[in-house]
């Protein structure tokens, strides 16, 4: 990765460390990360014997008990360390915040900046066999680095979302299990398990489509706002073998904000809005219409 100049000239001025991502074409994640309270030759580098600095990934909100993996820093150059994320290895499903520990060095843990992020080759990707493994570097909101990772198999991805009167179509591609008799799509309600929408699924050679009904979603007056998952059952009598219908594959870390889709009335003074969650998985949310 070619480092810009002036990034070069400002890096010894910075107190946080700046790191590029390139997402590699197996999946891979490569770091490149000014750290000058390390040089290359200096404690901590690694070359005199000493201890190496490291990348450390630390599971953030309490899933996996505080998990953290530990990347080595390689030096590259003056002031500038290497660490790569293998495919081979496969960070538990959440969000993953990046810090750099330097041996030696007085604040211990330092979060990490980011700086450019190469994610072209996360575009269209096509997983080989039916699991899908997915991490993503993105900015926090307070400027920070972090990973946003997904782990599903099978996995249904969810494609193009069209609208029909008071009903939305969607199709999309299934990966490690195929579709037989009885399939189906179950909108179920966050919060009310027995509230269960079941609509039939069709589809062949791995692609899926499924219509849903608003109105289905809706059984008297609604005065708050309710979230319905989509979950695509493969076949009959497989509600255990659900799948979550998600949109994964690509360089959208969190779709909430981004994929925002046309909501519509759809009586009972209620309106359905179909929408992505911050970890991309597809919804729809049922709440009082305008004037309701």
């Amino acid at each position: 990765m070619t480092v810009p100049a002036e990034r070069t000239t400002l890096a010894a001025d910075r107190r946080a460390p700046l790191a590029d991502c390139v997402a590699g074409p197996d999946g891979s994640i490569t770091f490149e990360l000014d750290v000058p309270a390390c040089g290359t030759d200096g404690p901590g580098s690694g070359r005199d014997g000493g201890e190496a600095p490291e990348l450390l990934l630390r599971l953030r909100g309490g899933r996996g008990d505080g998990a953290v993996l530990r990347l080595p820093l390689a030096p590259v150059e003056e002031g500038r360390f290497r660490a790569v994320l293998p495919s081979t290895v496969e960070p538990a499903e959440g969000r993953w915040d990046v810090h750099v520990r330097r041996p030696g060095a007085g604040d211990g843990e330092t979060a990490v900046e980011p700086g450019i992020r190469d994610l072209r080759l996360l575009m269209d990707r096509v997983p080989e066999g039916g699991r899908v493994a997915v991490r993503i570097p993105y900015p926090t909101a307070d400027g920070r680095l972090a990973l946003h990772c997904w782990i599903r198999s099978p996995h249904a991805e969810a494609g193009p979302v069209t609208f029909e009167g008071n009903g939305m179509t969607v199709e999309g591609t299934l990966y490690g299990v195929a579709l037989g008799d009885g399939a189906h799509v179950e909108a179920r309600r966050t919060g009310a398990p027995d509230r269960v929408c079941r609509v039939p699924a069709d589809g062949s050679d791995g692609a899926f489509a499924f219509t849903l009904p608003f109105d289905q979603l809706v059984d008297g007056p609604v005065r708050d706002e309710r979230l319905w998952s989509l979950w695509l059952v493969p076949g009959a009598g497989e509600r255990a073998g659900a799948v979550r219908i998600s949109r994964l594959l690509d360089d959208v870390w969190d779709r909430k904000n981004v994929f925002v889709y046309p909501g519509r009335d759809i009586g009972e003074g209620a309106r359905a809005t179909p929408c992505y969650t911050g970890d991309n998985d597809l919804c729809v949310r049922v709440g009082p219409g305008p004037g309701a």
